[in-house]
C-alpha cells in the first residue's frame, strides 16, 4: 500500500505523452483535460503520502520529476506554436538546467543532495502550471473565460512567471552555495583534526551505512 503515491507519481509521468501530442496538435481541451488530471494526481499522492506516511526517497524523486516533465514539455510546444515567448522559455528552463548542473557538482564535491525544493522553488512550480492552465484555458475557445484567461496570462503572468524563476534559481545557488562553503570548511578542519586517513575511512563507513538496506515493519 505504500507503494500508491509512487504509482501515481509514474502514472503522471506516463501522462507526459499524451498531453503533449495533444497540445502540439492543437486538442487543447483534451491537453487540459489530461493535465487536469496530473494535477489531481500529484495533490492526491501528496495528500497520501503525508496522511499515511508513506513517503520516501523515491517518492521524493519522483514527484519533481514528473512536474518538471510536464512543465518542460509544454513549455517547450508551446514556444514551438508561438504561444510563450522564447525568452520566458528561456529564463524557466536555463533556471532548471543550472539548478540539475548545480545539484550535480554539489554531489560530486560536497555530498547527496535531498530532494528538498525551496519555498520560492514551489511557488515557481505553482505558478508555471497555472500559467500553463491558463494558457490552455485561452485556447480552448471558452468565449470570454478563454479571453479572460489570455488577459491574465499575456503579458502579466509571463513577467512574473520570469521573475520569480530568477529568483528562485538565484535562492537555489545562494543556499547551496552557502551550505558547500559551510561542508568544505567542516571537512577542512576534520582533516587537520583527524588526519586525512581517518577522515576517508570514516567517510567511507558513513556512505556505506547510508546505502545499506533498510528494513522496516510494515
Amino acid at each position: 500500500m505504500h507503494h500508491i503515491p509512487n504509482i501515481i507519481s509514474v502514472i503522471r509521468i506516463l501522462l507526459v505523452i499524451p498531453t503533449a501530442l495533444a497540445l502540439w496538435q492543437n486538442y487543447y481541451p483534451q491537453a487540459l483535460v489530461l493535465m487536469t488530471v496530473a494535477g489531481v494526481s500529484d495533490a492526491v499522492d501528496g495528500a497520501l503520502a503525508r496522511r499515511f506516511n508513506w513517503m520516501s526517497e523515491l517518492g521524493k524523486a519522483l514527484d519533481p520529476i514528473a512536474d518538471k516533465l510536464l512543465v518542460g514539455v509544454m513549455i517547450v510546444v508551446f514556444t514551438l506554436q508561438g504561444h510563450l515567448p522564447l525568452w520566458v522559455a528561456l529564463i524557466v528552463l536555463s533556471r532548471d538546467v543550472i539548478i540539475l548542473a548545480g545539484a550535480a557538482v554539489y554531489r560530486r564535491w560536497f555530498e547527496r543532495v535531498g530532494f528538498n525544493p525551496t519555498f520560492l522553488s514551489k511557488a515557481n512550480t505553482a505558478l508555471q502550471i497555472i500559467t500553463l492552465l491558463l494558457l490552455l484555458v485561452a485556447h480552448c475557445d471558452f468565449v470570454q473565460l478563454s479571453d479572460w484567461a489570455e488577459a491574465i496570462v499575456d503579458p502579466h503572468l509571463f513577467y512574473v512567471l520570469a521573475i520569480l524563476g530568477v529568483a528562485s534559481g538565484v535562492d537555489y545557488v545562494v543556499t547551496w552555495g552557502q551550505r558547500g562553503l559551510k561542508t568544505g570548511r567542516s571537512s577542512a578542519a576534520e582533516v587537520l583534526a583527524h588526519g586525512p586517513v581517518e577522515v576517508h575511512l570514516s567517510n567511507a563507513l558513513e556512505r556505506r551505512s547510508k546505502e545499506s538496506p533498510r528494513f522496516t515493519s510494515e
